[in-house]
Parts: structure tokens; sequence; C-alpha cells
């Protein structure tokens, strides 16, 4: 498949920033949910659990748009699962860290893959950046600098699994704008919760042939913990999960698909308002002056690169 010609992309940036707005509300709203479930079940095994119960919708949904048996089979070919192996890095990344950070400190640090976005789309896929756009990208650059605070003592190295994180996210986007445009929403949906389910199994797998020490699964169980019993509720919360899986999916891969990688990332920014309101809400935890100031720069980059 070849790389799709910069002029003959769509241009549908209303569509492209409404989805994203939405699928930020979304993610936020999820991320809640997995702070307060991840001492209660292993990443791993929600991972498995809520692929599981997300497949039916899928095969569902592909029914209804009468893709029926072809979705499977375009959800496992070479470039959406390459989309998905970074795709599900990020989550790994992500949500490994979600009990030790703030979703503000969190998200932000995340939030350095729409600057990874707008270098990959000068470099890799020709889109124009500008000088605005490069501005942007040292202000950002700048922005992660002040709210991780390295070599002093409020430096988390937690943090550092979400930059990880963010530069895998800027690759599976490239891809989606590049080597995946044709493909339909619900079969990247598909191929993410695919390799959600394999890297879950896997991981699981790993762990019971391996069984770390006690005292490591004591610091970190929900990474190195075995699986734990699953009540009534821990159904329902893992059923709202593969909702919210399928919705953030297809939302995801249709806003990339539509606009610009470089303008749609601006308003994944809207995520960091978001968190910082659940913060507020569940948790009791105000951000800091410097990751205010860091999410204030990182944020007025993805308005710079808005404006160019």
């Amino acid at each position: 498949m070849s790389i799709v010609d910069a002029q003959t992309r769509p241009q549908n940036v209303a569509r492209g920033v409404t989805l994203i707005v939405a699928t930020a509300f979304t993610i936020s709203s999820q991320d809640v949910v997995f702070k307060f479930f991840s001492s209660e079940l292993t990443l791993w095994q929600i991972f498995a659990l809520r692929a599981l119960l997300t497949l039916p919708l899928f095969f569902a949904l592909g029914w209804v748009q009468g893709m029926r048996g072809s979705v499977l089979v375009d959800a496992l070919r070479k470039w959406p699962l390459l989309r998905s192996l970074f795709m599900t890095l990020t989550f790994m990344a992500f949500y490994g860290a979600i009990p030790f950070l703030s979703l503000s400190t969190l998200g932000a640090a995340n939030y350095i893959a729409p600057i990874f976005i707008t270098l990959l789309s000068a470099y890799v896929i020709s889109e124009p950046v500008g000088v605005r756009g490069w501005i942007a990208v040292f202000v950002g650059f700048a922005g992660v600098i002040i709210l991780l605070q390295p070599g002093t003592d409020a430096f988390s190295p937690w943090a550092l699994l979400p930059v990880m994180g963010a530069s895998f996210y800027a690759l599976s986007h490239i891809i989606s704008r590049t080597k995946c445009q044709t493909v339909p929403p619900i079969t990247m949906a598909l191929s993410v919760n695919l390799m959600m389910l394999a890297a879950g199994l896997i991981m699981s797998g790993i762990l019971l042939i391996w069984q770390p020490g006690e005292e490591l699964v004591r610091a970190y169980p929900n990474i190195f913990g075995s699986w734990s019993p699953v009540g009534v509720s821990e159904w329902f919360v893992l059923g709202l999960l593969a909702v919210a899986a399928v919705a953030i999916a297809m939302m995801l891969a249709g806003a990339y698909q539509a606009a610009p990688p470089s303008t749609v990332a601006t308003f994944e920014y809207s995520y960091l308002v978001f968190v910082v309101i659940w913060d507020l809400l569940f948790f009791d935890t105000s951000p800091s002056g410097a990751t205010v100031l860091g999410m204030l720069m990182i944020i007025g980059a993805g308005l710079m690169v808005l404006r160019r």
C-alpha cells in the first residue's frame, strides 16, 4: 500500500476536531476508572478481559455496517496491526504509571505526543509545519521539561513512561494518516483490541511462568500481581471500559483520517482540561505551579500549531 499524496488527503477539519475533543473527554473519564480500578485487578487482567468483552461489540458493529467477515481479515493486515502495536505500547506505558502519578502530570507528560506528531508530519509525510509550528515544537518541549523537573526532588522516573508512550502514540497516528487512510475506523479499532488482548494474555503468561517475588508484587501490584477473582461489580466496570474502548478507538481513528495530524493533535490538549477537573473532583489533588506552567506551555504550543 503506497503512501497517500498530501494533496489528496481529506481536509475535513471540523469533523476531525469534533471527534478528537469527544475522544479526549471519553479517555479522561476512562482514566479515572483505571486509576480507581488499578488496585483491584492487574493491568494485564484488565487488558485481556476488557478486550474479550469488546470483541462482540466490534463484530456486531461490523455486521451492522455490512462488513461481517471482512472486518476481522482486514484488522489482521500488516499496517493496521503495526499501528495497533504502537497504540498498545502507548497504553502499556500510560496505564503502567497511572497508580504513581496524578492524572494531570501523567496526561501532560503524555501530551508531548502532538509535538512528535508535528515533527513526523514534516519529515515523514511532508505535511507543512511552518515557522510558527517549529516555534511550537520548542515551546512544547520546554513545557515538558518544566513539568517533569528532571534533576530535582520533584522528578519521578514514572513520568518517563508516558513520554516514551507519546512517541509510540505519534507513530501510530502517522500510520493512520498515511498507510491506513482508506481503512474503516471499526477495522482499526478491532485491530487495536486484538493487539491489547494479545498483550494482556502474553504478559499474564510471562508472569505466571516467571512468578516475581513478593516484594516486587507488593510494590507494583498493578504490573506484577496475579489475576484476581472478578465479581459482579468488576464485570460491570469492565463492561463500561469495553464500551468506552470501542468509542475511543473509532473516534480516534476517524479524527486522524479526517484532518491533518498536527491540527487534530492541537485539540487533543482538551484532555488536560478534563483531567485537571477530575483530579480536583475525585482525588482531591491540585496541580503544582510547575505542572500548571508546563501544561500552559504545552497547550500554548498546540495553539501555535493551530494558528499557523
